[in-house]
């Protein structure tokens, strides 16, 4: 039986990653992988989770099962950093948190949401968008639909192209929302345009849901949260998937959680009731040790501080590679202006670099990108920078 299952092809990103492992040039260079890497080229443990870490083991605690939806703790810490805390403790607004096996799950829950519960039938997400995002929400039975993102140049944000694909969108259908360091492109709308963008939401009657994967990567943890803030603020509903792989370095405990913002207290109850039974039929509970490193982490006032500042440590170098990357390439090729780099947000850049490029980059150099051009900055460091700005110059 098993002979007649259909041989899918590698996943896009991962095969990369493993045909780069096998590349035998000692200079290779990986800026395909979507992980934060040090100056060394590895990816570091966070001092205040070593710290929490630390903690959770001198209290010796238990490795019994969860509540379906996780911690209470955990759960108000979430909200609390995603909404801030006026918005958490206003009478007004309503919302439930459930822990998630990272924003992938999160993600999936959302898509099985919509359709088991809500009949919805389509979600719109920006053209690019995270791999993964389509696959996630066609498996849960959605129709993907697609709206232009990128100007004529493929390296900005073409408002106008957005917002006039939009206007094909009807009421009732969801829309995909990267709340901040768009993944894959790093192009994120100015404050303005999320405005103009919410305000068409909720003309439109689309239900929004934010993937907010990358908190603290773009200007600061509460700034990064101005979008979705801002919309749960004027009153409307939101579905907000997010992640703690990225912020707190938690790439492999799989950390994450969902939370739905709703009008009214009843309906917050309806959809954490709806939210917990996809998860008891999904994977029944979440896994222990990520969320009491978060937990412990956000609920302690000293950890909390390092944290914040170690976070903000990982962002100022993202930006400073930025600025480095830019000012080397112009240096090696002065006609070409590359400072939209410096404009986009978070590890990940279209650089600009055209398919053939980036092949040329691969076998010639052993440098690995994936094929949109698309980058990971992070990746790059001072003992590759040279090396890399040189070998993209002989591609021009």
């Amino acid at each position: 039986m098993f002979e007649n299952a259909p041989l899918n092809p590698p996943d896009a990103i991962f095969g990369l990653i493993e045909k780069f492992k096998k590349d035998s040039n000692p200079n290779k260079i990986n800026l395909s992988v979507g992980v934060y890497q040090d100056e060394s080229g590895k990816t570091p443990v966070m001092n205040a989770v070593y710290e929490a870490e630390k903690k959770l083991l001198a209290s010796r605690g238990t490795k019994s099962y969860l509540p379906i939806d996780g911690s209470p703790g955990y759960r108000d810490a979430i909200g609390r950093l995603i909404l801030g805390d006026d918005l958490f403790d206003n009478d007004g607004v309503h919302s439930c948190t459930a822990q998630t096996p990272g924003g992938t799950v999160s993600l999936r829950l959302s898509g099985e949401i919509l359709k088991r519960v809500f009949n919805v039938s389509a979600i719109w997400m920006s053209n690019p968008t995270w791999a993964n995002h389509t696959k996630i929400f066609a498996t849960a039975g959605l129709e993907v639909k697609k709206y232009d993102y990128l100007d004529d140049s493929g390296t900005g944000i073409g408002f106008d192209k957005v917002l006039a694909s939009l206007q094909a969108a009807t009421a009732g259908e969801a829309i995909l929302l990267h709340a901040v360091c768009h993944n894959p492109t790093g192009v994120d709308p100015t404050p303005d345009q999320w405005k103009q963008l919410c305000d068409l939401i909720v003309e439109k009657g689309l239900i929004p849901v934010f993937d907010f994967a990358y908190q603290g990567f773009g200007e600061s943890v509460d700034a990064d949260a101005a979008p979705i803030r801002n919309f749960v603020a004027a009153g409307h509903e939101a579905i907000i998937c997010n992640s703690f792989s990225k912020n707190f370095g938690l790439y492999g405990e799989r950390v994450g959680g969902i939370t739905a913002v709703s009008k009214t207290a009843e309906a917050s109850a309806a959809m954490h009731s709806q939210i917990k039974l996809m998860i008891r039929t999904m994977y029944s509970n979440p896994p222990l040790h990520g969320a009491l490193i978060v937990n412990t982490v956000l609920n302690d006032a000293d950890l909390r501080a390092n944290w914040l500042a170690e976070l903000s440590e990982v962002r100022e170098r993202i930006i400073q590679l930025r600025g480095e990357f830019v000012s080397q390439l112009t240096e090696r090729l002065p006609g070409q202006d590359f400072n939209y780099i410096n404009l986009q947000r978070g590890m990940f850049s279209y650089s600009g670099l055209s398919k053939a490029q980036v092949d040329a980059l691969q076998a010639e150099h052993s440098i690995y990108a994936l094929g949109s051009g698309r980058i990971n900055i992070a990746g790059i460091n001072s003992s590759n920078m040279k090396q890399l700005c040189d070998a993209i110059a002989s591609t021009y």
